[in-house]
């Protein structure tokens, strides 16, 4: 698929995203946003999977660990066609669908996740097993930069080191934001790669996680990776797409209201 199919998908998954989420009434908006290209890539470009068999045996892995992310994974996972785009911003059971990733109700989500800090573990579990069975699937896994905070991804760092599980990429959503503020101040992550290499790990910096280029050069460079799990830093920014939200930490989570859904849906060149 070329850039500008990729950009073109981009831009309807954050549409969907946005109209779900404000149809629904709230969500995580500004990690969702931010999350849209890489995911796009990943399912569009980089991934083996099939839409009509979410279970086929020989599929790359990809866990969603930052996972109040859910609904952009969903958005891109009904624009590759493992759902109805309609059933983003319906009610199903009177309910709205999950915020957090959720295995059980969404085709093509590998694991439920929204406790921060499991889902690399989960992953390198997966690649693991691929290895010592000898299958040749890759897995990919999400992180957010807030929940690198949490002692369980250093502990699956080092893990994935000592296994050597070059069928691992993670790829780290560095918007800056977390719930509390900026990462900077709330714990700083600097000097972060270099933080990832001293695990044991080859990391790659990619200064814009929205330009396409930049990410086909990141995951083209990670397949050539022997011997060690690959992460990659893709700078990104949180509420990507929507004026009043980009780079905003009030907009990890919350509600728009009647002006603040017409702004978005202007950014984003939709009627209102």
């Amino acid at each position: 698929m070329s850039t500008m199919k990729l950009e073109e998908v981009a831009l309807s998954a954050r549409r969907n995203l946005f109209a779900a989420l404000g149809k629904l009434g709230s969500g995580h908006y500004g990690a969702c946003l931010s999350e849209i290209e890489i995911l796009t890539y990943l399912y569009f470009r980089e991934m083996n999977v099939r839409p009509e068999d979410p279970q086929w045996e020989d599929r790359d892995r990809f866990v969603l660990s930052k996972g109040h992310g859910g609904f952009g994974l969903y958005s891109v996972l009904a624009e590759r066609g493992f759902m109805p785009r309609e059933r983003l911003g319906a009610l199903e059971d009177g309910v709205m669908l999950p915020k957090h990733a959720d295995k059980h109700r969404i085709p093509g989500v590998e694991l439920s996740t929204g406790s921060l800090g499991q889902g690399l573990s989960a992953a390198c579990g997966m690649a693991l097993c691929a290895k010592r069975d000898g299958s040749a699937i890759r897995v990919y896994t999400v992180l957010g930069d807030g929940e690198c905070n949490e002692g369980q991804i250093w502990e699956a760092a080092m893990a994935a080191s000592k296994y050597q599980l070059d069928n691992l990429v993670a790829t780290v959503d560095y918007n800056g934001l977390q719930f509390d503020g900026p990462v900077s101040e709330v714990m700083p992550l600097e000097p972060f790669a270099d933080k990832w290499r001293a695990c044991g790990w080859y990391a790659i910096e990619v200064a814009d996680g929205h330009d396409f280029h930049q990410l086909e050069a990141a995951y083209s460079e990670a397949r050539t990776v022997r011997g060690k799990p690959v992460v990659i830093l893709a700078y990104t920014v949180k509420g990507k797409g929507i004026s009043f939200m980009e780079n905003a930490t009030e907009w990890h989570g919350g509600s728009c209201n009647a002006e603040q859904l017409a702004q978005g849906y202007r950014d984003l060149g939709m009627e209102v």
